[in-house]
C-alpha cells in the first residue's frame, strides 16, 4: 500500500482525494491530514480514515479535536512547526499538496526533503518558489506530479515526447464568469465573480478565474514544472472545458487531453502514476456531441494575464510578489473593501515596486512575501479612504 499525506484535506481537492482513495481501498493508507480551521470536517475525515496524525492551525481547534478524538489512534497536532515535524517523521510515499496560497510552501518543501512524491494542487507554492522547489526535487530525487487539471493534462501530453520535439505548451481557460461580459468591470460584485460557469471551486480560486489571474499563475507554474520559457507557453479560451490543455509539436501537430470536469480524474492519475488504473468513476463519452471552440483571451479585459507574463520574464522575486499581492487583493475584494478592477491595479503597483528585489536564498522569498503583503494591505487601506 502507498502511504498518503493530504495537506489541505478539507478543501475541494482534499475531499476529492479521499473520494479517490475510497475507490481503491487496497492501494492507499492515509497517514496524515491537515486543515486550517475546518475542524468539524477534519473530525469527520479523521473518523473515516483514522490517520496517524491530523493537524490544524489554532490551539482552540486542536484542543477541541483532542477532546473529540480521545482514545483514538490519531494524534492531533497544532500549528506549522508540529505539522512540519510530522511530515519529516512520516516520510509518506506521496503527499497531496492542496493547501491554499503560499502557506503550502513550507509543508510541501518539507515533504520533498523527506523523499515524498508530490501531487501538487497548490499552484501558489510553485509560483512563489518554483526554482527552489524544482531544485529540491532534483536533489532529493522526488517527482512533482501536477494535479491542476491543466498541468495534469500537459503532463499526460508530454509523456513519450522529447523536449526538442515540443514547440509550445497551450493552457486552456474557460474564460470564467466574465468571458462575454460587456458592462463596467468595476461594478462587478463578489457574488457575481464566485459563480464559475464550469468548475466548483473554492472562493479564492474562483475570483482568480474571474480575473484570469489563475491562468497567469498557471503559466508561471508550467514554466517551473516543465522547463518551457514564457514565449513557449500560450493561453487559449476554451469555454467548453473539455480539452484541459494541449501541446504543439515542432512539425505542426497538436496533442490534447480531453476529459470530464471532475478533479477526481487528475487526482487518480497522480496517485496511481506511473500506472494507469481503470477508473471507478463515470468516464467521458466523446459521442455525446462535443462543440469545441478556442480563441485568445482579451488582454484589456483581463490585465492580470500580462502581469503574470511580466513576472515570469523578470523571475527572481517577481512571481512571489505577484502572488502575495494577489492573495491580499482577492481577499479584500471578497470582503467588499476594494473594487474588482482594483485587483490588477494594486497587483501591478506591488510588482513594479518590489518585483526586482534580490533573491539568493529561500528565506529571501519569505521576506519579500511579507513585505508585499504589507504594501498591498496599505494600498487596500488607501483605496477605502
Amino acid at each position: 500500500m502507498k502511504t498518503i499525506s493530504i495537506l489541505g484535506s478539507t478543501g475541494s481537492i482534499g475531499r476529492s482525494t479521499l473520494k479517490v482513495i475510497d475507490a481503491f481501498p487496497d492501494r492507499f493508507d492515509v497517514v496524515l491530514l491537515s486543515a486550517h480551521r475546518s475542524r468539524e470536517k477534519l473530525l469527520e475525515q479523521i473518523r473515516h480514515v483514522r490517520p496517524r496524525y491530523a493537524a490544524i492551525s489554532t490551539p482552540n481547534d486542536a484542543a477541541w479535536l483532542r477532546d473529540q478524538c480521545r482514545g483514538s489512534r490519531t494524534e492531533i497536532l497544532c500549528g506549522e512547526a508540529e505539522l512540519l515535524a510530522a511530515i519529516r517523521e512520516l516520510r509518506a510515499d506521496l503527499t497531496v499538496s492542496a493547501m491554499v496560497g503560499a502557506a503550502g510552501l513550507k509543508p510541501t518543501m518539507a515533504a520533498i526533503e523527506s523523499g515524498s512524491t508530490i501531487a501538487l494542487a497548490n499552484k501558489e507554492a510553485m509560483v512563489v518558489a518554483g526554482a527552489f522547489m524544482s531544485q529540491a526535487a532534483r536533489d532529493y530525487q522526488v517527482d512533482i506530479l501536477p494535479v491542476d487539471s491543466e498541468h495534469n493534462a500537459l503532463h499526460q501530453c508530454l509523456r513519450g515526447e522529447k523536449r526538442a520535439e515540443v514547440k509550445r505548451l497551450i493552457l486552456t481557460a474557460s474564460g470564467g464568469p466574465f468571458r462575454t461580459y460587456e458592462g463596467d468591470m468595476s461594478a462587478i460584485q463578489p457574488q457575481q465573480a464566485l459563480k464559475h460557469p464550469t468548475w466548483d471551486m473554492g472562493r479564492k480560486i474562483s475570483i482568480d478565474s474571474a480575473t484570469m489571474m489563475n491562468k497567469g499563475l498557471e503559466v508561471i507554474e508550467a514554466h517551473f514544472l516543465f522547463g518551457f520559457a514564457a514565449d513557449e507557453i500560450a493561453i487559449v479560451v476554451h469555454p467548453q472545458s473539455v480539452v484541459h490543455s494541449l501541446i504543439e509539436t515542432v512539425d505542426g501537430s497538436y496533442k490534447c487531453q480531453l476529459g470530464r470536469t471532475d478533479m477526481c480524474d487528475p487526482i487518480q492519475y497522480a496517485l496511481t502514476w506511473p500506472q494507469r488504473l481503470a477508473s471507478p468513476f463515470e468516464t467521458f463519452d466523446i459521442t455525446r456531441g462535443i462543440d469545441l471552440h478556442f480563441y485568445p483571451p482579451d488582454p484589456v479585459k483581463f490585465p492580470c494575464i500580462e502581469l503574470a507574463y511580466q513576472a515570469l520574464r523578470q523571475e527572481g522575486a517577481a512571481p512571489t510578489v505577484l502572488n502575495a499581492a494577489n492573495e491580499v487583493t482577492v481577499q479584500a475584494f471578497l470582503d467588499h473593501r476594494i473594487l474588482f478592477t482594483d485587483i490588477p491595479r494594486i497587483n501591478r503597483m506591488c510588482l513594479d515596486q518590489l518585483g526586482t528585489t534580490r533573491i539568493t536564498v529561500l528565506d529571501d522569498l519569505f521576506a519579500v512575501d511579507e513585505e508585499t503583503r504589507r504594501v498591498a494591505a496599505r494600498q487596500v487601506q488607501e483605496q477605502r479612504r
